[in-house]
């Protein structure tokens, strides 16, 4: 049964959310309109977030060996001793992690994923969430997260993956955005189109370890990138 790796609840709701020029501008099969469907739309009926968040929540305690919710886990002696910056809000789950001490949540564009103004070495836990889509060079802001991790520190984020096929640049297509259906922000410009070799960026921006954390097979699974 499916479990709320934030509260603990097991009741859900689904509202469906992707739409039809989205469908269109990815090209999506109804096998992957459903599962990203699922990702994006299915939320706790308790909490109101969606397997995306708690495929990460999930990731955040798995790391860390902590045997409880994320909101036990904030709480905890564990959570108290980290330095976790969170690119973008990850999710619904900034009011939970804020209770981190040591947490700090910045936002993209206003901060360049491609150029972290931090030094290096000063983060345990970075932490971002459908956002390495949008920026143009992924694995330089994967390289740039990787720089201002203490040496044991852990990136964890989610991406848009579909899952059978094979990342794709978007230049030269017709451009597409996410947000909402008439969205034309182009902070919300998708760049990178990401598939099974996801884990290459991951490596290939420095990293020794790529780790997935699955919550359920295809719709929701988070990354741990550390080492």
């Amino acid at each position: 049964m499916l479990k709320c790796e934030i509260c603990g609840n097991n009741d859900f709701v689904f509202t469906k959310v992707l739409w039809d020029e989205l469908i269109s501008a990815w090209q999506l099969s109804p096998y992957e309109v459903e599962y990203i469907d699922h990702q994006q739309g299915q939320r706790c009926q308790s909490c109101g977030c969606n397997l995306r968040s708690i495929a990460i929540a999930k990731a955040i305690v798995d790391a860390y060996d902590f045997e409880g919710t994320l909101n036990e886990f904030v709480q905890s002696d564990s959570a108290a001793k980290l330095k976790v910056l969170e690119i973008n809000e990850a999710g619904d789950l900034s009011s939970i992690l804020k209770k981190i001490p040591g947490h700090q949540l910045i936002t993209y564009p206003d901060y360049d994923m491609m150029h972290l103004s931090f030094p290096d070495n000063s983060w345990d836990l970075v932490i971002h969430s459908d956002t390495l889509e949008h920026v143009p060079d992924p694995m330089c802001a994967l390289s740039q997260c990787r720089r201002i991790l203490s040496e044991k520190g852990r990136c964890i984020f989610t991406i848009p993956i579909v899952v059978d096929r094979i990342s794709r640049f978007r230049t030269g297509l017709s451009k597409s955005y996410h947000g909402i259906p008439t969205a034309d922000d182009e902070d919300n410009l998708v760049h990178t189109e990401f598939g099974m070799d996801f884990w290459k960026y991951v490596i290939k921006a420095g990293f020794q370890k790529c780790t997935i954390h699955t919550l359920r097979y295809p719709t929701a699974f988070a990354i741990e990138a550390s080492g």
